[in-house]
């Protein structure tokens, strides 16, 4: 049987707790996956699960215990004890803690008409984790975040993800990097900025590709505007001069998906 704690003050209940700090997970190297679909996605994704902490009472279906079955380490805790390590207002009573994992360039496997996605220093966790969830709906090879200002294993990203996060290929480096790998490979680099000449639907999006954007508040930064080969804007409407970052990268990968099925 499986070990059961009901003490709030429990040092591992504590340690948890700790990883939803950025520091403790970049020290220790472990993070949180809460939730049953993001932890489902994770184990498919045949990432490894140091610790599991459940609670049965607070289970929303009958399948949690063959994602149970599947973790080495098992802890049972009381409603009590999950909901101070819970970071969701509602907890479905899974909660793993897990190595992270970092990809680098030189992991990417690309197909003939490469299909990347960059995001440059977003802000944001659930606007990262949303951008995640898209490229996997898009079909999106990799997806490469540069000069992060939050790390892509932050609890939030994880759920906003809905687990996507372990679904495709996510890589860290930096925007030199990562430009000079793009004119390597023959990439195109693609820009969205209110400026452009040309509306997202007008440029040419069969070609190989990787479309970039920026942080919420400033967009790109000019080296990334600078070394764009095709550069396009969403026309807006409204009183509105942009649309949430999230919300753009959404309709510029499918747009792609509409030039690419004609």
């Amino acid at each position: 049987m499986d070990a059961i704690i009901t003490s709030l003050q429990n040092p591992k209940i504590k340690d948890v707790v700790k990883l939803r700090d950025r520091k403790p997970r970049d020290e220790s190297g472990l993070f949180l996956i809460e939730g049953y679909r993001e932890l489902k996605r994770a184990l498919d994704a045949g990432r490894i699960v140091e610790t599991l902490f459940y609670c049965p009472e607070l289970f929303l279906g009958t399948n949690e215990n063959s994602l149970i079955s599947q973790c080495k380490s098992n802890i049972r805790c009381t409603k009590e004890v999950f909901a101070k390590i819970s970071y969701r207002d509602r907890p479905d009573g899974l909660l793993a803690v897990a190595p992270q994992m970092h990809l680098k360039l030189e992991d990417l496997k690309l197909t003939k008409n490469p299909f990347l996605l960059v995001a440059e220093s977003i802000e944001k966790p659930g606007n990262l984790g949303t951008i995640l969830r898209s490229c996997d709906a898009a079909g999106v090879d990799a997806v490469i975040v540069c000069d992060p200002t939050t790390d892509i294993h932050n609890p939030n990203v994880v759920r906003s993800s809905v687990g996507t996060l372990f679904t495709l290929p996510v890589v860290e480096a930096s925007s030199d990097e990562t430009l000079a790998f793009l004119k390597k490979q023959g990439i195109a680099i693609v820009a969205g900025t209110p400026h452009a000449k040309h509306e997202f639907t007008q440029a040419d999006f069969k070609v190989p590709l990787a479309i970039v954007v920026g942080t919420e508040q400033y967009g790109l930064s000019q080296s990334w505007m600078d070394q764009a080969d095709i550069k396009v804007r969403i026309p807006m409407f409204g009183v509105a001069d942009s649309l949430n970052v999230a919300s753009a990268t959404t309709l510029l990968l499918y747009e792609v998906i509409r030039q690419r099925n004609l």
